[in-house]
């Protein structure tokens, strides 16, 4: 999943610990992967969240959950504006700098 938020100006730094506050508890759901926040390089205030899930049925029913629903109202005051795409990975590798668990 990849969500593209922008976020009213003055509130970045707050948005991203909360963000991290949130993400933490998202990343602790069995069905998830892992979790990407990025700041862009080129537009002021936007942030690109990548999410990682076993599969998107599995997605959509956190999504449509109550506990997400928690998790969405902590960040909403932050944001201006955004959109959601879902993803299927064709091809996933792993480059030289990555550190591979033994």
């Amino acid at each position: 999943m990849l969500l593209r938020m922008h976020i009213k100006a003055g509130m970045e730094r707050e948005f991203e610990e909360t963000w991290g506050r949130v993400g933490k508890i998202i990343t602790e759901q069995p069905a998830n992967l892992g979790q990407w926040l990025s700041r862009s390089a080129d537009e002021e205030g936007v942030y690109y969240i990548v999410s990682d899930w076993i599969d998107e049925p599995t997605f959509r029913r956190f999504e449509l959950s109550q506990e997400h629903l928690e998790h969405r109202t902590k960040l909403h005051p932050f944001r201006d504006g955004g959109s959601m795409a879902t993803m299927h990975t064709v091809f996933r590798m792993t480059g030289a700098g990555e550190e591979v668990p033994r």
